[in-house]
């Protein structure tokens, strides 16, 4: 089962990120950059999970939170 990514996990990493950037705006051009990237990762999300390959939908859920946290941490995204 390692080698193996439950449809699940990426689901719900993959909806708390949806919950998280209803969340955020962008501060300035740069934080606009950087959501457009968040969203196509999500895209990238969903498209992988819809062919079934999971391994590659956890890659983009991954990389999309990870751009999100960082851009948060920077101050290029805000909480409304």
């Amino acid at each position: 089962m390692r080698d193996r990514i439950p449809r699940q996990e990426i689901e719900k990493w993959l909806s708390k990120l949806r919950m998280e950037l209803k969340e955020v705006k962008a501060r300035n051009k740069k934080g606009e950059e950087l959501l457009m990237n968040i969203q196509a990762y999500v895209h990238d999300t969903m498209y992988f999970l819809k062919e079934g390959d999971y391994v590659k939908a956890w890659e983009a859920v991954s990389f999309a939170w990870g751009l999100f946290e960082a851009s948060v941490d920077i101050g290029v995204l805000v909480k409304e």
